[in-house]
């Protein structure tokens, strides 16, 4: 199913974003000219970040803006449930990348290894310090809940991150924040949307083994 969202802004002209298959085509109308942009879903990062006044989707590579969104327009539902189904498509299809390079990986390290010793493994226990929770990405997140959210609903969450921030490497301080964010209810998609690193967290544990 093909999903679209129509943007208009003021002296730009139109934009019109339509996610299809593995690729989002972008159609950009001003008043003198038209063009067409293809760009494909495996070349987006699917952690956006917020440029006031616009969402932006950048290149995995050399992490450059590929897709930018004006923020809440047409109206913010269109606008949340356009990203919502961009987001899912992007994560979906770095699954599918990954499964496809980890089976390659597979296959030729079984090629290389046919007339070799079998390869000794490393033992890994459980070392919190190793785990990588970035304090400038949380205050980052804080800021932009605390400009684009009502603070009084989210209170419980900005509390949490803010002593997680303090504390990066305090699995109390992390399952508080996970428990905040549990308890949004409807109101995650707007967190997510706005602090894209909370989903980072939520999705890879830092203290999971």
């Amino acid at each position: 199913m093909n999903i679209k969202l129509i943007q208009k802004e003021f002296l730009k002209g139109t934009k019109e974003f339509e996610i299809s298959d593995d690729v989002v085509n972008v159609r950009i109308k001003t008043l003198f000219k038209e063009k067409m942009l293809t760009v494909g879903l495996s070349t987006l990062n699917p952690e956006p970040y917020v440029n006031h006044p616009y969402l932006e989707f950048h290149e995995r590579t050399k992490n450059k803006p590929l897709l930018s969104l004006l923020i809440n327009k047409p109206t913010a539902q269109e606008f949340s449930a356009f990203v919502d189904a961009l987001k899912q498509a992007l994560m979906e299809e770095s699954k599918l990348t990954s499964s496809t390079d980890t089976a390659s990986s597979r296959s030729e390290g079984l090629a290389s290894n046919s007339y070799e010793e079998p390869p000794e493994f490393k033992e890994f226990g459980h070392n919190r310090s190793s785990k990588n929770i970035n304090a400038n990405r949380i205050e980052e997140s804080i800021q932009q809940l605390e400009m684009f959210i009502v603070a009084e609903e989210i209170k419980p969450l900005l509390s949490a991150l803010e002593a997680l921030k303090m504390d990066p490497q305090n699995d109390e301080c992390f399952s508080q924040m996970e428990q905040a964010f549990n308890n949004l209810g409807i109101a995650q998609g707007a967190v997510l949307t706005y602090a894209p690193y909370i989903s980072v967290l939520i999705a890879d544990d830092p203290f999971d083994d």
